[in-house]
C-alpha cells in the first residue's frame, strides 16, 4: 500500500486515486475528488456504490489501500487524529443517550471534542439557540420526536465548531417538514464556513447541494451541478439519473451472478 502526501491545503477535501479493497472486492476505485471549502456537496449512488466507505476513509476511521486523501489540509492516512479533531460526523444511526437531557447530551459530546469550562458553557448556549434547542434544554432525548432527535444529533456533531461536517443519510426516516428544517440548519452552518459532505437517497435533498458526485460500483462516474449532471446523463431530473444508475448496477450484479453460475 502506498500513500502520497496530501495534495493541497486549499480544498476541504482532495483525493487522488483513492482506493479501498476488501479482499478481492474493490469498494472504492481510483477516486479523484475535490470539494471546496464552505461547499455543500452531495455524494450519491445506489446502495453498495462506495459512499459510506469513502466517508469512513475521509474521516480517518478506515485506512485506504491505495492513493491519497487530505481533509482540511491533513492527510487521512498519516494525520488521522488531526483530521478527526477538525471534523464532525453524523449518520442515520441513532447516537444519542435517551436517558440524558438535551443539555447533558450536548455537554457530553462537547467534552469528548475537547471543550471544557466557560468556553463549553458559552459555546453550547449559543449553539442551542442557533439550532432552536433552548426550549428543550432539560427534556430527555428519548422523549424527543424524530425530527428533534436529528436536530440534537446535528448539534452534538457540531458542538466543537468543526471545519468540515460529514452527514451519512442523516434524515433517513424523518418526516418532510423536519427534513426541511434540518436543511435550513445545514445552510446556517455552511454560511458560517463549515464544509458539508452529505449522502442521501432523497432527491429533493440532493438538489439542495451546490455540487453532486455520483458513484457507481466504487467508481466516480459524474460530478457537477444538478444541471451539469442531468445534461451529462441525458436525463430530465436527478431522480431519473439515480434510477438509471440503480438499474445499471442491478443489471451488472445479476450478470455477474449468472456468469458465476454457468
Amino acid at each position: 500500500m502506498t500513500h502520497r502526501a496530501a495534495v493541497s491545503t486549499a480544498a476541504a477535501v482532495e483525493t487522488r486515486a483513492l482506493e479501498k479493497e476488501f479482499g478481492p472486492r474493490v469498494a472504492v476505485h481510483s477516486l479523484d475528488l475535490t470539494i471546496n471549502r464552505g461547499e455543500v456537496f452531495g455524494l450519491l449512488g445506489p446502495n453498495g456504490s462506495g459512499k459510506t466507505t469513502t466517508i469512513r476513509m475521509l474521516c480517518g476511521l478506515m485506512a485506504p489501500t491505495g492513493g491519497s486523501a487530505s481533509v482540511v489540509g491533513y492527510d487521512v492516512a498519516s494525520q488521522s487524529e488531526r483530521v478527526r479533531e477538525r471534523i464532525g460526523y453524523m449518520s442515520q444511526r441513532y447516537g444519542l443517550y435517551d436517558d440524558l437531557t438535551v443539555a447533558e447530551n450536548l455537554r457530553f459530546y462537547a467534552t469528548v471534542y475537547g471543550l471544557h469550562g466557560r468556553a463549553r458553557t458559552e459555546r453550547l448556549a449559543e449553539h442551542a439557540s442557533q439550532l432552536g434547542l433552548t426550549e428543550r434544554w432539560n427534556q430527555l432525548a428519548g422523549t424527543l420526536s424524530g425530527g428533534w432527535k436529528q436536530r440534537l444529533a446535528l448539534a452534538c456533531a457540531t458542538a466543537h465548531t468543526p471545519e468540515m461536517l460529514f452527514l451519512d443519510e442523516p434524515t433517513a426516516g424523518v418526516d418532510p417538514a423536519a427534513r426541511r428544517e434540518f436543511w435550513r440548519s445545514i445552510y446556517v452552518l455552511a454560511g458560517r464556513g463549515t464544509t458539508i459532505l452529505v449522502t442521501t437517497h432523497y432527491m429533493d435533498e440532493a438538489e439542495r447541494c451546490q455540487r453532486l458526485a455520483f458513484l457507481s460500483r466504487g467508481k466516480l462516474i459524474g460530478i457537477g451541478t444538478t444541471a451539469e449532471i442531468t445534461a451529462q446523463f441525458g436525463q430530465p431530473t436527478i431522480e431519473d439519473v439515480f434510477i438509471e444508475l440503480q438499474r445499471r448496477d442491478e443489471g451488472a450484479i445479476a450478470g455477474t451472478i449468472a456468469g458465476a453460475a454457468t
